[in-house]
This record gives C-alpha cells, sequence and structure tokens, in this order.
C-alpha cells in the first residue's frame, strides 16, 4: 500500500482559503476521469487501466522469457518516457550489485544485463559501449513512435549494424516497439522481419510506463509486470471518487503552495534504488506542467547523500520551494555492530540497524524544515513491491494531470520540447 502524509503542510494552509479551493480540485479531477478536458485524446495510460489486455501482458512476458533465454545483455534504445519508466522500475527492484554466475545459476531463470542506450550523444559512450558488447550474446528493445527522434535513431544504426555483422539471427534479436502504422520503425520491422510491439496512439511517451513500451525491458529484467501492471489497476480504482482522494490531496496542495510563491517542488528520497523513480517524476511533472510560463519546477533530491550538499539551501536559502519525501517504510535490517574501541564514537548505536537511523534522519529532516518554513509531505510504501511501484505510478499520473487542468494547461502534450530540435535540426542541415 502507499500512503500519503501531509500533516508538515497543515500549518502553511489557511482553511478558509483552502476550502474555498477545494472545488476547483475536486473539478479538474472530474474533467480527467469524465475526458473533457484538452488532451482528452491522450487519456490511453487510464484506458488500458480500465480494460486489462492479459494476452497482451502474456505475450510480452513470453517475449521477456525468450530474451533472458537468448541474451546476456540486452540493450533498451529510448529516450524520455521510452526509457525513464522502465529504468525506474528495474532500478528500483534490482539488486544494487550484479549477481554472480553462480548465484545466477542458483536461480529459476537467469536475466540479461541491461543497458540504456540512446538518451544522449556522447560519443565516448557509444564507442564504450560497442568494446564492452564484444563477445556477449545481445539482444535490443527499440522504443520510439516516430522511429525518427535523433538520439535514439543515432543510437539504433550503430547497434543494429555492430549486430547485423556479428549474429546471424539479428532479427530475432531487435524488438521494435513503436506507432501502430506509421514511424520509422515499422518500415524496419517490415523490411527485416523484427518482432513489434505497439504503442497505442493515444499513449504519450511520459505515460508509457505501464504500455509494451515500458513492460517489456521491465519483464525481460525479471520483474512481475502482472503484479506491477494490477497496482496500478488497483489504483485507479481508488481514486476514482474524489471523496478521500490522496492523488486530489497531493495536486491541490502542490497548486495551493504554488498561488502562496512556492515554486520549487524537491522531491527527495532516501532509498538510493529509488532514483530512478525520482527521474521518471521529474519528467512526468516538468514536461505535463510547466507550460505558458507557469508551473512547479521538480527537482530531485538523494538524501541522506544530498543533506550534505544542497542541505544548507534548503534549510535556509530562500522560502520559495517545498518538498515530498518518496519514503520506502520496510527494509532490510542490516545490523551496526559493536566496536571495542569505540573510537568513533557510534556504540550508542550498537544493535540498530542502518534501516532505523535512515527513518530518523527522515523524520529529523522533515521536521527541521519545516521548521524552517520548508512544507513537506511523504508518500509513503509499506514495501518497495512490483506493486506498489504499479500504484505510485498511477498515483502520481493522475495527480500530475488534475494538476496541469488546474494550472490552465493541456498536460499531455510538450510543445516546448520541439524547440531545442528545431534549432538543433537547422544547425545540423536536415533536409
Amino acid at each position: 500500500m502507499i500512503y500519503l502524509d501531509h500533516s508538515r503542510v497543515d500549518a502553511f494552509l489557511d482553511e478558509k482559503s483552502w476550502k474555498r479551493f477545494s472545488p476547483r480540485v475536486v473539478a479538474a479531477h472530474k474533467t480527467l476521469t469524465l475526458g473533457s478536458g484538452a488532451g482528452s485524446e491522450w487519456l490511453g495510460w487510464r484506458r488500458i487501466l480500465q480494460e486489462p489486455n492479459d494476452a497482451l501482458l502474456e505475450e510480452i512476458s513470453r517475449t521477456a522469457s525468450f530474451i533472458r533465454a537468448k541474451a546476456d545483455v540486452l540493450l533498451c534504445i529510448g529516450i524520455g518516457g521510452s526509457y525513464l519508466g522502465a529504468r525506474a522500475i528495474i532500478e528500483a527492484l534490482s539488486p544494487n550489485f550484479p549477481i554472480s554466475s553462480e548465484e545466477q545459476e542458483d536461480m529459476s531463470s537467469t536475466t540479461p544485463e541491461i543497458i540504456f542506450v540512446g538518451h544522449h550523444l556522447s560519443g565516448a559512450y557509444m564507442r564504450e559501449l560497442l568494446v564492452y558488447l564484444e563477445g556477449r550474446s545481445v539482444c535490443a528493445v527499440v522504443v520510439s513512435k516516430s522511429g525518427t527522434t535523433l538520439e535514439p535513431a543515432i543510437a539504433f544504426r550503430f547497434v543494429r549494424q555492430w549486430m547485423e555483422s556479428r549474429f546471424d539471427d539479428t532479427a530475432q534479436r531487435i524488438i521494435i516497439i513503436t506507432d501502430p502504422e506509421s514511424g520509422a520503425l515499422n518500415a524496419f520491422a517490415d523490411e527485416k522481419d523484427y518482432p513489434r510491439f505497439v504503442i497505442p496512439r493515444d499513449i504519450g511517451g511520459r505515460f508509457s510506463v505501464l504500455s509494451p513500451a515500458g513492460l517489456l525491458p521491465i519483464a525481460a529484467a525479471g520483474v512481475d509486470i502482472l503484479s506491477l501492471f494490477y497496482g496500478a489497476v488497483a489504483m485507479l480504482s481508488e481514486l476514482a471518487e474524489s471523496e478521500g482522494n490522496m492523488a486530489l490531496s497531493y495536486a491541490g496542495i502542490r497548486h495551493y503552495l504554488l498561488n502562496e510563491g512556492y515554486t520549487t517542488e524537491v522531491l527527495a528520497h532516501f532509498e538510493p534504488r529509488l532514483s530512478g523513480v525520482a527521474s521518471w517524476w521529474q519528467q512526468l511533472f516538468a514536461e505535463s506542467e510547466g507550460k505558458n510560463h507557469n508551473g512547479i519546477f521538480p527537482s530531485i533530491a538523494a538524501y541522506s547523500t544530498d543533506l550534505h550538499s544542497i542541505g544548507q539551501y534548503l534549510q535556509d536559502g530562500r522560502r520559495d520551494l517545498f518538498e515530498t519525501f518518496l519514503i520506502v517504510k520496510d527494509e532490510e535490517v542490516v545490523t551496526i555492530p559493536p566496536d571495542p574501541g569505540n573510537l568513533d564514537g557510534l556504540n550508542y548505536l550498537s544493535g540498530q540497524s542502518i534501516s532505523a537511523v535512515n527513518e530518523s534522519a527522515f523524520l529529523g529532516t522533515s521536521r527541521a524544515h519545516e521548521e524552517g518554513g520548508v512544507p513537506n509531505m511523504t508518500l509513503s510504501m509499506d514495501v518497495l513491491s512490483e506493486e506498489n511501484l504499479g500504484r505510485c505510478i498511477y498515483f502520481f499520473q493522475h495527480a500530475v494531470s488534475v494538476g496541469g487542468y488546474l494550472l490552465g494547461v493541456n498536460p499531455f502534450v510538450q510543445p516546448g520540447v520541439e524547440a531545442y530540435k528545431a534549432e538543433m535540426f537547422s544547425l545540423l542541415g536536415r533536409p
């Protein structure tokens, strides 16, 4: 389960103003659920949860099993929403360090090393990648609706040619995930006979993690996609009504604080494996709300690490920001040992778990920041699991859509992204 605690924001809310504001939040929620707002043609991310396609989920699982049996390395080629969601879930549910071949032999099935490609334009990265892949069995999943987005298209050209020169069965090893009909990747799939999956036309990139675009790489990494998907289905049902709706509380508080001059939100976590989830959240909120010179700037922080860098600013800097903590309650118990010399003075912690210390760091931070004038909320997961991550995905997708409507913008388009592309292609001399 996931829970939202906004008690450390309540002191910053004027009760009368909040009561006057609340009907607007409910109205934005109805606009979303009735499909009557701007961008309603992009609500496929809700439709796929309302009408689950178990046959598709099974097909994705079968293809993932093929990849796991075939590949030492899976290259996931994509940028933005075409890779951030998959990376978020895979990193959250994978070990912090690689599993040895001996350990993998003891598991029911092996999983390939997952490498993300095509999300930047570093020549050094590409050169080193191709050297690293030598001697390995490689599969690739290419995710792009158009097939011509520059960064992944360049990466795919390199990877495709490298694979064709080394494998006789490259046509089985490259899986395309793209638009139902149009786009360059469909042309490749037709010519090369690549297997393909479809991203529904009514699902935009940053909302696509629970479509084949995210689910195939996630399944190839050994994650239970049924639990992930149906966790989101459960959250969709729980957030159907406005009464007691956590996503509306989150969206409403964010917009209220923006109107009070809090223009930056920091999503902070205390678990390294949640870094990818934070990056996915950042793209989701930045591209959905940042329009018409308005919106909250979404920033991310990894605590307690960043408390030793930007912590000073958070505590004593400009009071134009607020925080949302993303917390996992149930963590592995690793007990701090005693030390006879106690030279570090830490024997008072002997017998306590690192998780308990981390919990104190979180509570101390949230209290100190509230007292320092930083409103903060906490979204907690009782355990880091597929189901809870599915719930978390839908929670944020619902909240950001409501937030966009509160701002008066279309949450499902990203016209600003096209501006840099136009200037870049002009400089490159694209015909």
